[in-house]
């Protein structure tokens, strides 16, 4: 195929193209846009704001109830509260802990492996999660996990609603038996 020698040019249309300003708002100041922007990113950012410390505060009460010398995983919270979490959110929520009256005991919550993870966190006392723990009984291994099978709480799960009485195998067939009909006489037991 050969190239002509003439240049491709665009042709201008009059209908409005994808991502072109209309007048009515090209018309606006540039202050007035930016203001509008800011509102909608500042709304938008409360709104966000909002949702995360819903979620937060439902990390922070259950983890007030976790009991001294008992720990959870950031997993395992995770998956309690709802499944669309992740253990990093959880994480999130424990290195964000307010400094409030509650006095959350964000240094029970550890990783899968029965380990800290906030050392790289405080640098300045780089072991505070790992002392205070050990503080309320919990021991660690040479490897600086602790046994979770041990020491991992777990909140007591509620028990379902109680429905109507479920029927035993000899029950059921106990009712089948009567309801059949007596072959010599042709009546129902």
């Amino acid at each position: 195929m050969a190239k002509s020698g003439k240049r491709m040019t665009k042709r201008k249309s009059t209908s409005p193209q994808k991502g072109a300003v209309p007048p009515a708002k090209a018309a606006r100041p540039a202050s007035t846009k930016a203001a509008s922007a800011d509102h909608a990113t500042v709304s938008t950012a409360k709104k966000s704001a909002a949702g995360f410390e819903r979620v937060f505060e439902q990390i922070y009460r259950l983890v007030l109830r976790i009991p001294a010398g008992r720990v959870m995983t950031y997993g395992q919270i995770a998956r309690l509260l709802d499944e669309r979490y992740s253990p990093r959110l959880v994480g999130w929520a424990m290195h964000a802990t307010p400094k409030d009256a509650r006095n959350i005991p964000w240094h029970r919550v550890i990783n899968a492996r029965g380990s800290t993870s906030t050392g790289r966190l405080i640098l300045h006392e780089p072991d505070l999660q790992r002392l205070l723990l050990e503080h309320e009984g919990v021991i660690f291994n040479d490897k600086a996990q602790c046994d979770l099978s041990v020491y991992q709480w777990s909140p007591v799960e509620r028990k379902p609603k109680v429905s109507a009485p479920t029927k035993t195998r000899q029950q059921i067939k106990a009712s089948s038996t009567s309801k059949t009909k007596s072959p010599t006489t042709g009546k129902k037991n």
